[in-house]
């Protein structure tokens, strides 16, 4: 059963938002393609923003894309992880297009992972009070949940993506061929967030994607393209209700309460992004069963798919109270309870609460 109708269209999706709609293009050999970068705002200048391990792979072949449209391309290379994405990182965006007197038109490209594009769209945001920007995600992770949806931001010692902004792109280009380069712990990162699309919406993707994994495991093109263009759908079709997860966009985060108390407990960037979410929707599973709303067999089957996926099935110790902790300062929380995405039945989701002490065993029997 599916929540989400599919798209006819192969490798596009649209996302509606009135004037700030746009496209996700999917396709393989995008960046080279001299159509995919008409239609852009124009402008004087553009700023590539990217990454130490990325740079060497891509820029050229993005600079190459966009020198015929823009008269200047600079260029600011982060420092590359989890650990960067901070006050720090954004200052180095700010000083190059202060530096190069960038103005209010110039267009930002976000050419990377999930913390280039979160970082990058922050500062397309601050900048002048706002300036045009694209993503050019190149992990699996950011291709299908983080370059989509508008949600921009760094992180505060004391919490993950707790200081951003909504603020939309203006196309979102998924080049396939850069999975090609992604080393294998970031591509089952990615998996993860492929994987909570089914529990959350789409049962019948969630078949596909146990008949499927060896093939998107061995990077098969037309699996990855499919797993893709599904999972974007399934993103677009939630982000055009709710822009500002006011409602039913939190149910992208299943997984993300316990999974975001992990990545700050151990530290930034020790455990990758999508291996917190993986293992926190084993978490999670385990909540919504002693809840009641779902039974073992499905704990069981989203576990197995998990682990097969290459990903993290058992939760550091932390300790109970240090989940707790930072579970309190998830933008979930309401008045410093918790609020959790469960699953209410396969293939629909639900954010409530539910007791410490519950929790407090789920998390016991889920970790080391």
């Amino acid at each position: 059963m599916s929540l989400v109708p599919h798209n006819p269209q192969a490798g596009q999706v649209h996302i509606g938002l009135g004037d700030r709609s746009y496209d996700i293009r999917i396709a393989t050999g995008l960046m080279s393609n001299a159509d995919a970068w008409l239609g852009l705002p124009k402008a004087a200048a553009a700023l590539i923003v990217t990454n130490e391990t990325v740079a060497p792979l891509y820029l050229a072949q993005l600079q190459a894309a966009l020198q015929p449209h823009y008269a200047k391309v600079h260029v600011c290379t982060l420092p590359d992880g989890e650990a960067y994405k901070t006050w720090e990182s954004l200052q180095l965006i700010f000083d190059v297009l202060l530096g190069q007197a960038c103005d209010r038109k110039t267009v930002l490209f976000a050419l990377g992972g999930g913390v280039v594009g979160d970082i990058t769209g922050f500062a397309a945001a601050c900048y002048m009070r706002g300036v045009p920007f694209v993503q050019v995600p190149t992990t699996l992770l950011a291709q299908v949940d983080s370059s989509v949806g508008g949600k921009t931001a760094i992180n505060h010692p004391l919490g993950k993506n707790m200081v951003g902004a909504f603020y939309q792109p203006e196309r979102v280009l998924c080049d396939l061929s850069s999975l090609n380069t992604l080393p294998p712990r970031e591509l089952s990162a990615g998996l993860a967030e492929v994987i909570k699309y089914g529990p959350i919406a789409d049962m019948a993707f969630l078949d596909w994607i146990e008949q499927h994994l060896s093939d998107l495991l061995a990077r098969d093109p037309q699996a990855l393209a499919h797993a893709v263009q599904r999972s974007c759908e399934i993103k677009a079709w939630v982000v055009g209700q709710d822009e500002r997860e006011g409602g039913i966009r939190a149910i992208l985060n299943f997984g993300h309460t316990f999974g975001h108390a992990i990545e700050a407990g151990l530290g930034f960037g020790v455990w990758l992004h999508g291996e917190a979410v993986g293992c926190g929707m084993v978490m999670a599973a385990h909540l919504s069963q002693r809840l009641g709303l779902v039974d073992a067999a499905f704990t069981q089957r989203l576990t197995a798919l998990i682990s097969r996926a290459g990903l993290p099935i058992v939760g550091p110790d932390l300790g109970a109270q240090a989940y707790l902790h930072h579970m309190r300062v998830d933008k979930k929380a309401e008045a410093g309870d918790i609020r959790f995405v469960l699953i209410d039945k396969p293939g629909s989701a639900v954010v409530r609460g539910a007791p410490d002490a519950l929790v407090a065993e789920v998390i016991q029997a889920c970790c080391r």
